[in-house]
């Protein structure tokens, strides 16, 4: 006799909120005429203040 199927539901949320901040890069960076983003715009988009921790590590700083 086989097992019914179970679905567990797991949500991240700061897996959530990553996905849609990549999400709003891209569309940034799709309505650009530029090659790249660049540094004020990417920080315009991830709603991001000069000097509040960026530290070059996060996909921001890549």
């Amino acid at each position: 006799m086989a097992r019914p199927l179970r679905t567990t539901t797991v949500q991240d949320h700061m897996a959530l909120a990553e996905i849609e901040l990549c999400g709003d890069l891209m569309i940034a960076a799709s309505a650009t005429e530029a090659e790249r983003l660049s540094a004020d715009r990417i920080d315009e988009v991830l709603k991001v203040s000069p000097g509040t921790g960026r530290s070059g590590g996060g996909p921001a700083g890549a």
